[in-house]
């Protein structure tokens, strides 16, 4: 799993990363949230969910410790991270900001 997770965070598109847990309710309130921004920013984004619970390596690597925990990475460098749910808009401006094209 590392190795297919380290491809998909070079990507030269950016790539958001939500780190769930199918228990957290916030974690609930974020996937629709998240699947607007996709529709928003449609294929110049990849946005993929991790379960922490199914992938604590990966969660453990990236010191995720509360969920829900989105990291954006671009070409591997991890660009941003917040803890907590954010509205679209806010998720699509920092998107835009920290991610180059």
């Amino acid at each position: 799993m590392n190795s297919s997770f380290d491809n998909i965070i070079k990507s030269e598109k950016p790539v958001l990363i939500d780190f769930f847990a199918t228990w957290c309710g916030p974690c609930k309130v974020l996937g629709p949230i998240l699947k607007e921004v996709k529709e928003n920013l449609g294929d110049w984004i990849s946005i993929i969910k991790i379960d922490v619970d199914k992938n604590q390596q990966i969660a453990s690597k990236y010191q995720v410790r509360g969920v829900p925990t989105m990291i954006l990475f671009q070409e591997g460098k991890q660009l941003w991270r917040e803890s907590g749910v954010l509205d679209k808009n806010a998720i699509i401006k920092v998107i835009l900001d920290k991610s180059h094209k």
